[in-house]
């Protein structure tokens, strides 16, 4: 079964098409249209051969974005189909699904009108994911659509982890709780860790770390999620790039009364002005950061520092939370590739049994391995996370249960 898959954002829409043929998972075509909304807007793609390529496609929105790329996937010399026919079924990454949605689910019109019913907690997020939809639904009539939600994973919290203590008809009336996100991606990791590691994930009480730009951590104890780091919005919970994660309320309602500051202006500081980037004043890419830590500069050090040690005081928490833990995973591009985030963060961890292979930690970059040393009584693995493919899963077992 060949199936799309789609991420829309505000300015760019990402795809993949997946044959996930006879247990065999292949990745036929993968790339994205950038820029949309504004002049110089580009299609970028992987040829068969491996290589990039990018076709300038001008001022466009996104239904013009991804009628550019089903044609890429249908041309002739750079294609990989002859025709939109052989696409089953569209599978879309939907970020906020609220309390509606604890599963993937088959697009309808019902389905719709609940996400747009999620637009007010997730304004940048739901709108730019329903215009892939309607979209495809103009495009392709035809063909089923399911929506796979980041929020969606997290649904098994109890409500000791994702309530705030706030006068509980902020909760009621207007939703306000922890709902969590990179869901598609920590129940990927987890379910393949365990695959990876011959382990029964019903038995295994795991910790996965998505780390990266964007990061959360998750405690996953027998395949349920049972807390996660990000809350009603993905701001919460660790230092990130440009996101300040964990804060006092006290802290911002003193710089916004002291500076006169609007609430957009104080949403683009915790969102965009805050995390490495804010306390480095270098950059929010961990490349540069540790390159500047090399360097000897003091600053990059100190984001280096607050960066690790909010991800060492989740995974300790989640423990204690969950009476023990069997599996540490790392994902997302800091993750899989910083080994000096992975030490970091592995060493104060001793109290409880981890220990890492220093050697082979250093040779892993983006692939699955199992860093942990024979005697570690935490097994430490890193497993490159693959949403789209999960995203693709979801979608075939939906649609095949139509055809029974």
């Amino acid at each position: 079964m060949k199936i799309l898959v789609l991420n829309s954002g505000s300015s760019s829409v990402k795809y993949k098409l997946i044959d996930l043929e006879g247990g065999k998972d292949a990745t036929l075509a993968e790339g994205g249209v950038e820029k949309i909304g504004l002049p110089g807007g580009f299609l970028k793609y992987k040829k068969a051969d491996g290589s990039k390529a990018i076709d300038e496609l001008g001022e466009i929105n996104h239904l013009q974005a991804i009628k550019a790329i089903l044609a890429k996937l249908t041309d002739p010399t750079d294609g990989c189909i002859k025709s939109y026919d052989e696409i089953e079924a569209v599978g879309h990454r939907v970020v906020h699904g609220g309390e509606k949605f604890s599963e993937s689910v088959l697009i309808d019109d019902a389905v719709k009108a609940k996400i747009r019913e999620c637009y007010d907690i997730a304004p940048l997020h739901n709108p730019a994911n329903m215009t892939g939809i309607d979209a495809i639904t103009e495009l392709m009539p035809n063909v089923p659509q399911v929506g796979v939600f980041d929020t969606a994973f997290h649904q098994t919290m109890p409500a000791k982890a994702y309530m705030y203590a706030l006068p509980y008809k902020y909760y009621t009336e207007d939703g306000v709780r922890r709902y969590g996100f990179h869901g598609t991606s920590h129940r990927y990791v987890s379910q393949r860790a365990c695959e990876f590691l011959n382990l029964d994930i019903k038995k295994q009480k795991i910790v996965t770390c998505h780390i990266g730009n964007g990061g959360s951590i998750t405690a996953v104890d027998g395949g349920r999620s049972v807390d996660t780091s990000m809350g009603l919005t993905p701001t919460e919970g660790l230092m990130m790039g440009t996101r300040v994660g964990d804060v006092d309320p006290g802290a911002l309602t003193f710089i916004m009364t002291k500076h006169g500051l609007t609430v957009d202006q104080l949403q683009k500081i915790i969102n965009k002005e805050s995390g490495v980037a804010g306390v480095s004043e270098i950059s929010s890419d961990m490349r540069e950061i540790e390159a500047a830590v090399n360097a000897g500069n003091e600053r990059a050090k100190l984001a280096l520092d607050m960066y690790e040690q909010r991800i060492i005081k989740y995974v300790g928490a989640y423990a204690a939370e969950m009476g023990g833990l069997d599996v540490i995973v790392f994902t997302g591009g800091v993750g899989e590739n910083q080994t000096g985030v992975r030490e970091n963060v592995c060493a104060p961890l001793a109290f409880m049994g981890v220990k890492i292979d220093t050697e082979l930690n250093n040779r892993t970059r983006g692939t699955e391995t199992e860093i942990s040393t024979p005697d570690s009584r935490v097994r430490v693995v890193v497993i490159p996370t693959d949403e789209e493919l999960m995203i693709a899963r979801d979608t075939r077992e939906i649609v095949s249960n139509l055809k029974k």
